[in-house]
């Protein structure tokens, strides 16, 4: 029997960590990005922070151009259904501080 085609998942929680990220380096704040996108609470935001959700395509566009870049960028694809760490990181010590997080977040799911 032929095995159904597969495709790349979003990776929710390294997603969001990589829109904290991009929050955090552009000096906005939840509710700077909640006004921005014409939300009326900061709960969604918080929400793809926490990788309990993903943004909608219209809100990854205007995210894109708040943040100068391309909607892929900020998007985390798993590789071969597991999680990848998140490489990009503008600064050092607070990149650190998500792959600490994230592998406690691994652990505490295994």
């Amino acid at each position: 029997m032929k095995q159904p085609k597969t495709y790349p998942n979003i990776d929710m929680i390294q997603t969001g960590l990589k829109l904290k990220m991009y929050i955090d380096n552009s000096g906005m704040s939840v509710k700077d990005i909640q006004e921005y996108l014409h939300l009326s609470c900061p709960q969604p935001v918080y929400r793809w922070i926490n990788g309990k959700i993903l943004p909608s395509v219209d809100h990854l566009l205007m995210l894109s151009e708040l943040f100068g870049t391309h909607m892929e960028e900020l998007l985390v694809k798993k590789q071969n259904g597991a999680s990848t760490e998140l490489v990009f990181c503008a600064d050092k010590s607070f990149g650190d501080r998500i792959i600490f997080y994230y592998r406690k977040l691994s652990e505490i799911a295994a």
